[in-house]
């Protein structure tokens, strides 16, 4: 199949769009089209091609199917793979819920922060946008963490946000992931060769 070829029904296609700034993975946007032919531009499949280095740029599941099968060992497997944690959003989005990875990825990335001026940019960022009352992706935290990470946001260290991630993490481990080893996306991902 070409970039330019239309999947057909019965696939589920997983479009990952990238912010080509930054290219990080919580900022990654993606759609998934189910039961819909979708037509592909040459620049999203190049996309698909970048975030998960196939050999062929036009379907996105070209991550190796022993890679995808691994994920099932345990949720730290999933997270440690790039293409893992784009199927993970991907399922999380499907479900209007996304915020919890997309918060654990944030942090991620926060932790990797060098100066002390973006950390304080990056904290505020990510404490606007998942962690303040009436956040657009609102995290799931109890209230003492939430006002813990309040009084501390104006000083932030790398460890600011570290126990509102290990709760983050237990609920996709307890929660999500096992939904996510149920999904059509992982399925399609693990039999990507069949087809």
């Amino acid at each position: 199949m070409d970039c330019y070829g239309t999947f057909t029904e019965a696939e589920l296609y997983v479009d990952v769009c990238l912010e080509l700034e930054r290219h990080t993975v919580e900022e990654i946007l993606v759609t998934v089209y189910e039961g819909k032919p979708a037509q592909r531009d040459r620049q999203s499949c190049h996309l698909i091609y970048t975030v998960f280095s196939s050999g062929s740029c036009c379907i996105s599941y070209r991550t190796p199917q022993e890679e995808a099968t691994g994920w099932a060992e345990s949720v730290d497997k999933l997270l440690e793979s790039k293409a893992g944690q784009v199927a993970l959003v991907a399922f999380l989005k499907s479900e209007f819920s996304e915020e919890n990875i997309l918060f654990w990825l944030a942090c991620e990335e926060y932790k990797q922060t060098k100066s002390t001026s973006k950390m304080i940019e990056k904290s505020k960022e990510i404490f606007l946008e998942y962690v303040k009352v009436g956040a657009p992706k609102e995290i799931n935290i109890d209230c003492g963490t939430r006002e813990n990470i309040t009084r501390h946001i104006s000083t932030p260290t790398l460890n600011s946000f570290d126990h509102a991630q290990k709760i983050i993490y237990s609920l996709l481990a307890k929660d999500c992931y096992p939904r996510f080893l149920k999904s059509d996306i992982y399925m399609a991902y693990c039999q990507q060769n069949e087809r």
